[in-house]
């Protein structure tokens, strides 16, 4: 299915929550239709009129349905059951994962292992009929929220097997002010790059800061 970015209706599955909202914020705020996704409608409902700007909430399941482009932003010990039970909704659509297994004690963040090697390659193992992209895992949930910041300082970096829809979500990374979408290899190499935020986790607690990733010389 060829898609014009620009006219993207982008779901997100586990919109709720904040990282999901931010994101729906800011594509509804560049013109996109926007649905978020809940296991509640009427949370998914309340989130969107809380987030304003046109957003709709539904049901994971019609989210997955009605979207064109559906992102994965759902907490890392739900990820697989709810995309299995998903898989007819989002088969032939490009589905964006940015989830980051990630584990907390008192030392801090750290990344959990992951039999398929990351949670995008498990989404790919677990939707075979759709394309998955890995994406939009460094992006700072309060940043995206905070209606004082105008531009978002950093780069996506986009994963895929498949040209024209790592193209597509660079492109839809673009469409946020002050984020630059950059390929970043096959969808193989996600591990280490959703391993890489426990690594900005300790930037920001050291730093008192909302670290994001900015490739040079491109």
């Amino acid at each position: 299915m060829t898609l014009n970015v620009e006219e993207t209706i982008i779901g997100i599955l586990g919109g709720t929550g904040d990282q999901g909202r931010g994101l729906a914020r800011r594509f509804a705020m560049a013109g996109h239709r926007v649905i978020i996704g809940s296991r509640s409608e009427d949370r998914a409902r309340a989130a969107a009129a809380e987030i304003g700007h046109g957003v709709q909430g539904m049901t994971n399941q019609d989210t997955a349905r009605d979207a064109q482009i559906v992102i994965a932003a759902v907490p890392w010990e739900g990820h697989g059951e709810l995309l299995a039970a998903l898989a007819p909704q989002l088969a032939g659509k490009i589905v964006v994962d940015c989830v980051n297994p990630l584990g907390f004690d008192s030392r801090g963040a750290y990344p959990l292992p992951v039999a398929e090697g990351s949670a995008a390659q498990q989404a790919a193992a677990l939707l075979p009929d759709s394309t998955v992209v890995a994406a939009f895992h460094h992006m700072s949930a309060k940043l995206l929220l905070d209606p004082k910041v105008d531009a978002v300082d950093l780069d996506v970096l986009v994963l895929g097997d498949d040209r024209e829809a790592t193209d597509l979500v660079q492109a839809l990374a673009d469409r946020i002010p002050g984020v630059r979408g950059i390929y970043g290899g096959r969808l193989r190499n996600a591990g280490q790059i959703e391993a890489l935020t426990a690594n900005l986790v300790s930037v920001n607690r050291r730093y008192k800061a909302h670290a994001g990733l900015r490739i040079t010389d491109i």
